[in-house]
């Protein structure tokens, strides 16, 4: 797919971190591009610093989803782009002792559905929609392509670590829909992948100590640092115009092998 400005795209989690680079790497190619995010004060910060729109969505919410979606299209036209990077993660022990006071507990099944809800099921919430809207789209020569999707799952959807089950579940998830997906669509001319990635600077590790993030850099085999978004951006933008690339999860880990913990 050729990137101008007469496509747009849509970039959910687009307001910072993974989905903010795919979305500056995008708009650097003249894409007109929708932002989705939960976070109103980032999304119109990096909105105004793109010059893209910015759609307040949490994409656990079927009327917000909507709401967003008819909000890029009015501005933007329907989206022939879809990169999905809204997620959130958590670390807590199937069941376990409380260290405080010994006591048994478990994996509070509240928290085990918000993470699938917004990780899984939110991204199957915004492929679905984005994906009617494309069929509504004239093919583009040479293979009548309608559309292209990149989602956001994880290396710990195949190496999760101690804590990570519900975590792992989601992202495990958008791995094993990848393909169904991609054949589902596949005559409608739409395009589906799904990325991998390890383990990456981005805001949910901004919170650790440096020598913290240094030892993670170092367990990487090579490159040893950690991923930037840029290296992100760069596999998503592959993906989207490269008209072969189809129902196809990579990694994108500089090597690594999670441990258990």
């Amino acid at each position: 797919m050729l990137l101008d400005k007469s496509v747009s795209a849509v970039v959910t989690g687009g307001a910072s971190g993974l989905g903010l680079a795919t979305a500056r790497a995008l708009a650097a190619r003249g894409v007109k591009v929708a932002l989705f995010d939960v976070n109103a004060a980032q999304g119109e910060s990096a909105a105004k610093e793109l010059g893209c729109t910015f759609c307040a969505v949490d994409v656990t919410s079927e009327a917000q989803t909507d709401a967003a979606f008819a909000q890029a299209r009015a501005a933007n036209g329907q989206e022939r782009i879809l990169v999905n990077c809204a997620g959130t993660g958590n670390a807590v022990k199937t069941a376990g002792r409380d260290k405080t006071t010994g006591a048994i507990v478990h994996f509070p099944i509240d928290q085990f559905e918000r993470i699938i809800q917004i990780n899984l099921i939110g991204t199957f919430r915004c492929i679905a929609k984005s994906a009617a809207g494309m069929l509504s789209l004239e093919p583009l020569a040479p293979d009548a392509e309608r559309g292209a999707i990149v989602n956001t799952a994880s290396v710990a959807a195949v190496d999760g670590q101690m804590g990570q089950a519900a975590y792992s579940a989601s992202k495990a998830g958008i791995v094993g829909m990848t393909l169904p997906i991609a054949r589902d669509l596949m005559s409608e001319g739409i395009r589906v992948n799904t990325i991998l990635p390890g383990i990456f600077d981005t805001p949910l590790l901004a919170g650790l100590p440096d020598k913290v993030k240094d030892a993670l850099a170092a367990s990487v085999p090579f490159p040893k640092r950690l991923g930037s978004p840029d290296d992100f951006a760069s596999l998503a933008v592959e993906m989207i115009v490269n008209g072969y690339f189809n129902g196809e999860h990579v990694r994108l880990d500089g090597a690594i092998r999670m441990a258990p913990r």
